[in-house]
C-alpha cells in the first residue's frame, strides 16, 4: 500500500498517478477520513492524559482523607466520552485502512504515460539466426498441431473441468513438465535463485499482502468453506513466506524461484480471444522472486527480465521486451516489462513472461521489513516478481516455431535431456 505520509505531503503527485494509471481517484476521500482520525485519536488522547492526572489527584486526596466525590463523578463523564471517541475512530479506522487497500501503487517516473496497451513501448526484441518474421510460411496453429500429434485435448480438458482447462496428452504431458524442469534447473544453475515449493492455495492474508484482493476478488478462485483462495501465481506464496518478518540486510537480496500451477477466472474477459493456450484458467508457470535492499531494486529488475531472455534464447525462441505505459500497469507494480514470444500461426506476438518492481508497495501490505547494517534500523523492503516462464503462451510459439514439414516437431537442445528425445510425433 502508500504510505500515508507520502499522501499528505505530496497529494497532487499522488492524484496524478493514479489517473495515469486509469484507476479511480479517492485522494481527497482518504485524506478526509485521514484529517479525521487524527483528530479524534487527539481528542481521546487529551482525555486519557486528562484522566490520568485527576486520578493521582483523586489518589492524593483519598490518601489525605479528603472528598473525591465530584472528581470520580467527573472521571465517569470523562470515560464514557473516551469510549465514544474510541468507538468511532475504530469506524474510522476500518473505513481509512479499507480505501488505502484499494489505492494503486504509483507508476515509476521512468514508465511512459499511456492509455491502454497500445502505448506501451518496445525495448529490444532478439531473433534465431535468420529468423524473419515477415517471411515465415504459413503454419497450422498450436491447436491443430496439438490434436494432430495427440498431445493436446483441449475438448477433453473442458469435459473434465469447463473451458479454459488444458488436458496434455503423452508427449504433451512430458513436453509441459520438461519445460518448468527445465526453468527451474537453468534459474538454479545460471542465476542462483533458491528453490522454493509452497502452498498452491493461500488465505486472505496472503491474497492481500501481494495486491491481489480485495480489488481483484472476483478473478479469484475460492474455497468459500475454507476461507482459502487457488493461487493466480506463486508470486502470492513466495512473497508471503517473510510476511510479518524483519530480515537481515545480509540476505539481501534473497532470489526465489518455484514452480506452481495458477488459476485465473479471468472475469470480465469475455469475448476476448480466447482459443486454445491463448487464453486459459489453468496453466504452468515458473516464478522468480526478489527482496532487495530499495536503492538497488531498478538494477535488479533489469537482472530479472535478463534472467527470464535467458531462458527464451536457450530455447531459440523469438521475442520482443515491452516496457509497460502507466495504462497497462498491474495495481501493485511501479514499473513492469513484459516479455512476448512470436506465432507465426496467429501473427502475433503473445506475453510469456511479466517482470515487475512493486517497490515498496508489497512490503507494506504484507509488513515484510530489512534491518539497515548500518544502524539496525529497519525499513520496508523493495519486492519484485517475474514470470520464469509460464508454459501456456511459450508452447504455442514452441510447436509452431519447431514444426517440421512432415508435422512432427523438434525439441529444442536443451529440452532434450528432459524431454528424452529430439523429436515428437
Amino acid at each position: 500500500m502508500l504510505d500515508i505520509k507520502l499522501i499528505r505531503e505530496n497529494p497532487e503527485l499522488v492524484r496524478q498517478g493514479i489517473e495515469n494509471k486509469n484507476e479511480k481517484n479517492r485522494i481527497d476521500e482518504l485524506l478526509a477520513l485521514d484529517k479525521k482520525r487524527r483528530e479524534l485519536i487527539a481528542v481521546a488522547d487529551d482525555l486519557k492524559s486528562k484522566r490520568n492526572r485527576v486520578s493521582d489527584e483523586i489518589a492524593r486526596m483519598k490518601k489525605n482523607k479528603e472528598d473525591a466525590t465530584h472528581l470520580i463523578e467527573e472521571m465517569k463523564t470523562v470515560g464514557e466520552d473516551i469510549k465514544k471517541y474510541n468507538d468511532e475512530l475504530a469506524v474510522v479506522d476500518e473505513e481509512f485502512a479499507n480505501l488505502l487497500l484499494y489505492l494503486p501503487n504509483l507508476p515509476h517516473a521512468s514508465v511512459p504515460v499511456g492509455r491502454s496497451a497500445d502505448d506501451n513501448v518496445e525495448v529490444r526484441r532478439w531473433l534465431p539466426e535468420g529468423y524473419d518474421l515477415d517471411s515465415q510460411a504459413e503454419v497450422i496453429d498450436h491447436l491443430q498441431i496439438g490434436k494432430n500429434l495427440g498431445i493436446l485435448d483441449f475438448e477433453r480438458g473442458t469435459k473434465l473441468a469447463g473451458s479454459g482447462f488444458p488436458l496434455y496428452m503423452g508427449d504433451g504431458a512430458t513436453l509441459e513438465r520438461s519445460l518448468f524442469n527445465f526453468f527451474l534447473d537453468f534459474h538454479l544453475k545460471h542465476h542462483g535463485y533458491k528453490e522454493v515449493m509452497t502452498p498452491f492455495i493461500v488465505n486472505r492474508e496472503s491474497m492481500k499482502g501481494t495486491g491481489q484482493i480485495p480489488k481483484m476478488e472476483d478473478d479469484m478462485y475460492t474455497c468459500e468453506r475454507d476461507g482459502l483462495f487457488l493461487i493466480p501465481t506463486a508470486e502470492v506464496p513466495i512473497t508471503n513466506i517473510y510476511r510479518g518478518e524483519v530480515l537481515e540486510e545480509s540476505l539481501l537480496p534473497l532470489k526465489l524461484c518455484g514452480y506452481s500451477p495458477c488459476f485465473r477466472r479471468e472475469a470480465g474477459s469475455y469475448g476476448r480471444e480466447s482459443k486454445g493456450f491463448l487464453r486459459v484458467h489453468q496453466f504452468n508457470k515458473v516464478e522468480m522472486v526478489k527482496f532487495v535492499e530499495p536503492s538497488t531494486s531498478y538494477d535488479e529488475l533489469e537482472k530479472l527480465v535478463n534472467d527470464a531472455e535467458d531462458i527464451l534464447k536457450a530455447l531459440n525462441i523469438p521475442y520482443r521486451v515491452l516496457m509497460l505505459c502507466t495504462g497497462d500497469l498491474s495495481f501493485s507494480a511501479a514499473k513492469c516489462y513484459d516479455i512476448e514470444v512470436w506465432s507465426p500461426a496467429e501473427k502475433r506476438w503473445l506475453e510469456a513472461s511479466s517482470c515487475s518492481n512493486f517497490e515498496d508497495f508489497q512490503a507494506r501490505r504484507a509488513s515484510i521489513k530489512y534491518r539497515r547494517s548500518e544502524d539496525k534500523k529497519t525499513a520496508f523492503l523493495h519486492t519484485l516478481n517475474g514470470s520464469g516462464l509460464a508454459t501456456s503462451r511459450l508452447m504455442v510459439s514452441l510447436l509452431e516455431n519447431n514444426l517440421r514439414p512432415d508435422g512432427k516437431i523438434n525439441v529444442p537442445e536443451a529440452l532434450r535431456p528432459y524431454l528424452g528425445k529430439e523429436v515428437i510425433g
